[in-house]
């Protein structure tokens, strides 16, 4: 493997399933990428972990990336066609790498970076210009980013203000509880059984919890949310 694929790699990890990849080593090479070919304007994902949640919260690593200035564009869910591009661009990486033909994961990403280096530089993509030849300014996106400088450019009230646009449901249990982001949310004894609605309010920087004719019931502290939970990829998801 040469530098030149290295610094572009399609990244490979040896797991069954992606939901089983810790999103820590995600956002690694999201960092990686970033930082060889600057940063989008925007990402498209589905709703899968660790970029969605299924019509929940956003995940930590989904408020990562907009604290970091990108927009969020969620694929519907079972709608794979609406990345068309990427999801052919998979299906052709794992053509050309072979992975039956892989006796370890190392050999599986070398062919990944190898056959990406090949489809990007060499093939033939327009005539006999490779895409590399035809996009040149696709090398880089103008928008640099830097891991060192991250903690100075991310931008917390980007992420509080994207949290505030969602009002979520939850069932109270016997006990008189919920759950939000996986921390337990007394409501109350009388309102087992019924649906309340929760809402973060990015000002005082607390959950709203309000009955079904939106009174407010409660109003609960949030410190699961915090600039270094949501960087550090801490926040729990949804039980």
């Amino acid at each position: 493997m040469n530098a030149a694929a290295r610094s572009c790699r399609r990244a490979f990890f040896p797991l069954a399933h992606f939901n089983q990849v810790d999103p820590r080593l995600v956002q690694a090479e999201l960092r990686h990428m970033f930082s060889r070919w600057g940063q989008p304007g925007a990402v498209r994902v589905d709703n899968g972990s660790p970029w969605g949640s299924s019509g929940d919260w956003p995940t930590a690593l989904a408020l990562w990336l907009i604290g970091l200035g990108l927009d969020m564009i969620w694929n519907d869910a079972c709608r794979p066609q609406q990345n068309g591009v990427v999801e052919r661009s998979q299906g052709t990486g794992k053509r050309w790498a072979e992975p039956g033909q892989c006796d370890t994961p190392a050999a599986l990403q070398n062919g990944l970076d190898d056959t990406d280096r090949l489809q990007r530089e060499h093939y033939p993509y327009r005539g006999t210009a490779s895409r590399l030849t035809v996009y040149p300014q696709l090398v880089h996106s103008g928008r640099v980013y830097q891991a060192a400088h991250e903690a100075q450019t991310w931008q917390w009230q980007r992420a509080l203000d994207h949290l505030a646009d969602y009002l979520q449901p939850r069932q109270v249990d016997r006990s008189g509880t919920i759950s939000v982001l996986n921390r337990t949310q007394y409501v109350g004894k009388t309102y087992a059984g019924q649906t309340v609605w929760v809402r973060f309010d990015p000002v005082a920087h607390h959950w709203i919890l309000a009955d079904g004719r939106g009174t407010q019931i409660r109003v609960k502290e949030a410190p699961e949310l915090s600039a270094a939970n949501i960087c550090q990829l801490q926040v729990a998801g949804k039980k």
